[in-house]
């Protein structure tokens, strides 16, 4: 099949950046004048890429920082970065089109409570401190809701979720102690710590203190070991199992193939878990502070761990790093007390800021030559680290990687490691509970 012009153009609307377009003129003679085509822009453009599309009548912003043009050939800006609903009317009032709509704490104080119909994201805080309704329809044009935007509404006792709705935080209804009833087709399950909702994506929120119907019935918690992720689920949404304190183990179907950050974090009666060969990488925080986990497999398709990914991991005596995986976030494995053994694969190239620290039961380690960079803390607090073999490849030491290690006083005979090294730093922590 022979593309033409407009096979190309639309072909064209997905390339990501501008070398893309121009190599595309280049490299193709009979696809030259491609881009003055265009009366919009697919991508985000600067001074230079805008003399490129000439014939822009249309002006895309993807993004708030994007530049901006006023040479009296644009009659019209399509806006796709969030926006606040009264900003919306100017932009409208003006002849623009505004994609992603928010409803902000100053909106519903200016507006009222009644979420209007162009809206599809609700803000973060917007109803905090209500007194005005005691039930609520979010309406299907509704696709996320904002952290913690329900919370302190005082007067709320019944609230319908839309099915719409891909994107929540599981604060979204923190204080909502007159919350009692709760409506949404897709309900999934029910337990003490959290309610899971909807199919594709699976999402949850803590559940209400004084909850007492759902869907018009009597609320009936559930063990948390009981519920079967059912096979429609493909993502688990960030924060969806976070503080199931009394979950102990959890099967993942292979339907899966993306955990949201946060997914287990704070599960602190969870032993085992298997992640399925369907997922390519663990996010940030993905088991942060699951102090009963022992038993973790990971599959040779895992290629990245998050930050925090096992921070506080206490009970983890392996690192289960398989040989493709090429990175790690920092702290990804600090404050695991247990940690007795480390194989850092060669697809690795540098160590991150505080990966091992406070790894107090981490015997050896030995670092291959594909690793040119240790970063600041990566081992510090290690007291049980009597060997290290440091190759001739590293050629960036990190503040403080190997403080309070026993190995210091071996190390300090190597010329090529930094004093710097071996003295304390104090650190800033950042806990999320």
């Amino acid at each position: 099949m022979k593309l033409g012009y407009n096979e190309i153009m639309i072909t064209s609307m997905y390339f990501g950046d501008i070398k893309d377009f121009i190599n595309l003129e280049i490299g193709i003679k009979r696809f030259q004048g491609n881009m003055e085509r265009f009366h919009f822009n697919p991508i985000p453009l600067n001074e230079h890429s805008r003399k490129l599309f000439p014939n822009i009548e249309t002006f895309h912003i993807y993004n708030e920082k994007d530049e901006e043009f006023d040479d009296r050939r644009i009659f019209k800006q399509v806006i796709w970065y969030d926006i606040s609903y009264s900003q919306y009317l100017k932009e409208k009032e003006e002849g623009n089109e505004c994609k992603h709509i928010k409803y902000t704490e100053c909106d519903r104080e200016k507006y009222g409570c009644p979420i209007p119909k162009n809206v599809s994201i609700i803000g973060e805080n917007c109803f905090k401190d209500c007194y005005d309704l005691t039930t609520l329809n979010i309406p299907t044009t509704i696709t996320k809701l904002g952290n913690k935007c329900f919370d302190q509404f005082w007067s709320l006792a019944s609230i319908t979720i839309a099915t719409t709705i891909k994107e929540l935080w599981e604060s979204c209804f923190d204080d909502c102690y007159s919350l009692t009833n709760i409506s949404n087709e897709n309900l999934m399950f029910v337990s003490k710590e959290r309610i899971f909702m909807n199919e594709a994506i699976l999402m949850s929120i803590k559940t209400p203190k004084n909850l007492q119907t759902i869907n018009g019935k009597r609320v009936k918690m559930k063990n948390i070991n009981q519920f079967n992720i059912p096979s429609s689920i493909h993502k688990l949404a960030n924060n969806c199992f976070k503080e199931c304190t009394s979950l102990t183990t959890i099967i993942i179907p292979t339907t899966i193939n993306e955990l949201g950050k946060n997914c287990f974090a704070g599960c602190s009666s969870l032993k085992e878990i298997v992640i399925p060969t369907t997922i390519n990488e663990l996010p940030d925080y993905c088991f942060y502070k699951c102090k009963s986990l022992s038993d973790i497999t990971i599959p040779s398709t895992i290629t990245s761990f998050g930050k925090y990914c096992f921070y506080g991991c206490v009970s983890m005596m392996n690192d289960n790093l398989s040989t493709k995986i090429k990175e790690i976030g920092d702290y990804c494995f600090s404050c695991c007390i247990s940690l007795t053994r480390i194989t850092i694969p060669t697809t690795m190239k540098e160590i991150p800021m505080y990966c091992f620290d406070g790894c107090k039961s981490l015997l050896n380690v030995t670092i291959p030559s594909s690793i040119s960079k240790l970063c600041d803390g990566c081992f510090k607090k290690c007291s049980s680290l009597t060997s290290v073999t440091i190759p001739s490849s590293i050629l960036s030491f990190g503040k403080n990687c190997f403080y309070e290690c026993i190995c210091a006083d071996m190390l300090k005979e190597n010329g090529a490691v930094p004093e710097e090294c071996f003295k304390r730093i104090d650190d800033v922590y950042f806990d999320i509970f």
